[in-house]
């Protein structure tokens, strides 16, 4: 299979190798991406256990609330300065909370809510033809909760990052606590049992051949791997991470200690996942990787 630029940038964006190191890693794997991921992981060239996210759209998140309802939503535009625009974020504020109204469940059905300005999908081509770029409703969530629970949330540089909780039995501080947390902090998943089966499993094949390739005989890199996917946890899991505000208690615990309990978690971070504009990395890695 030909490995080809973008191949290689993608992976190098997702790992922090060398561009050759990604190179040589796709082509031993015959340009499985997630294969390559590993096969650097093993060799000890990539640390992280969770692939960063390419932030590439840019745009803002927002969270509304009134009363057991919330939403979480991101609008994407092509450039930062539209986002700090006062139209732009005004539209948001608009489509936010006509969606709180609604009971859409699809982003079909999202781009049919009626707003003040029309329907959504006409309201955003109305701005775009105003402001000049292409302008999207990528993605939301319409959230309930019951009477005994809370919900906390919390907006990053202005909504760059969002992140909504509902928690049980417990305050709207504590609830904001675990919000700010997971803003921060980046979990993939609630809880552990949230974590899907293949997950573990690829983890575990990982850390075993990183401890086989530090020398340590089969028997005993199996103990090691256990130990191993505890830590993955704590990445990974947002009620197993130490708390930001007191490393010596899981945020599990730290809710536990008010009393109350994690039900849900939303992170949102702008363009996550979606390919930053560049038009002449492609061209600069494969100048390289042609030198070599």
């Amino acid at each position: 299979m030909e490995i080809t630029a973008s191949m290689v940038k993608d992976l190098r964006e997702a790992s922090g190798a060398g561009m050759m190191d990604c190179k040589k890693a796709l082509s031993e794997c015959n340009g499985d991406m997630d294969a390559a991921m590993n096969y650097l992981r093993e060799k000890g060239i990539a640390k992280s256990a969770k692939k960063e996210s390419r932030i590439a759209a840019e745009g803002l998140a927002n969270i509304f609330i009134d009363g057991n309802k919330a939403v979480i939503l991101e609008i994407n535009s092509e450039t930062d300065f539209v986002s700090k625009n006062a139209e732009f974020i005004e539209m948001i504020e608009i489509i936010g909370k006509s969606l709180l109204k609604s009971d859409a469940k699809t982003l079909e059905e999202a781009n049919e809510v009626e707003t003040p300005n029309g329907k959504v999908k006409d309201y955003i081509i109305e701005k775009v033809a105003k402001i000049g770029e292409k302008l999207s409703l990528r993605r939301f969530e319409i959230v309930t909760k019951n009477d005994d629970e809370v919900f906390g949330n919390y907006l990053h540089m202005g909504g760059k990052i969002a992140a909504l909780t509902v928690l049980k039995n417990t305050s709207e501080d504590v609830a904001k606590d675990v919000a700010m947390q997971a803003a921060a902090m980046k979990p993939l998943y609630l809880n552990i049992d949230s974590v899907p089966e293949d997950v573990v499993e690829n983890e575990r094949k990982v850390q075993k051949e990183v401890a086989i390739n530090e020398g340590k005989p089969a028997d005993i890199a199996e103990k090691m791997v256990e130990g191993r996917i505890k830590k993955f946890y704590k990445e990974i899991c947002l009620v197993e991470q130490p708390f930001i505000k007191d490393g010596d208690l899981s945020v599990a615990k730290y809710v536990a200690n008010n009393g109350g309990e994690v039900i849900k978690m939303i992170r949102y971070e702008v363009g996550e996942g979606m390919e930053k504009r560049n038009d002449n990395f492609a061209e600069e890695v494969m100048e390289q990787i042609k030198g070599n």
